[in-house]
């Protein structure tokens, strides 16, 4: 079934089939419900009981497809305002408010002050800004990632994949339409 203008489907998990609605926003695409199914398929067994972080969240489609399998929290970052609202009002419909955080605001300045490291991490930029490999270097550099963390990259399948830090290996990737993607693990 085709998905609606401004709509996604939880995929997986205790929210499974919920439908819920996000607003029109510059570089803000859901990742497809098929490329989340995979991309959690990877993941299996490593999503039950992690710290979550979903940078450029946008919709907030895979912090609340990991909150649904399991994750113990989840922290939101969206700097477009409207995005961080309905996010906030997705969390409470699907009563996972408790265990997540959104912050609205910019994704680099939320990592200048982060101090907890994460076992998930979620990237996936408006593809425009181009800014994974920044984003990447700087989760590396100040300790975010706790031992064995898993990364999500998500890009423009038309650019070439950034640096990324040594430690991180590829796990797996794929490609869907102009998505490209890449599972890492930090070691």
């Amino acid at each position: 079934m085709a998905r609606k203008r401004n709509q996604l489907r939880i995929v997986g998990g205790a929210c499974r089939g919920r439908r819920l609605h996000f607003p029109d926003g510059r570089g803000l695409r859901p990742t497809a419900d098929r490329v989340r199914e995979t991309l959690f398929n990877w993941l299996q067994g490593e999503v039950r009981g992690a710290r979550v972080l979903d940078l450029f969240a946008g919709s907030g489609a895979l912090g609340l497809e990991a909150l649904s399998r399991g994750a113990a929290s989840a922290v939101f970052v969206e700097r477009a305002r409207p995005a961080a609202e309905q996010l906030r009002e997705n969390l409470h419909l699907l009563d996972l408010q408790a265990r997540s955080e959104v912050v609205s605001g910019d994704a680099r300045r939320f990592l200048e002050r982060a101090d907890e490291p994460f076992e998930l991490v979620f990237i996936d930029p408006p593809f425009a800004d181009r800014l994974l490999g920044e984003v990447a270097q700087v989760l590396e550099a100040r300790g975010l990632l706790s031992a064995g963390a898993w990364i999500y990259l998500e890009q423009d399948s038309a650019h070439p994949w950034p640096a990324l830090p040594a430690p991180w290996r590829l796990h797996r990737e794929g490609q869907a339409g102009q998505a490209a993607y890449r599972l890492m693990q930090a070691i």
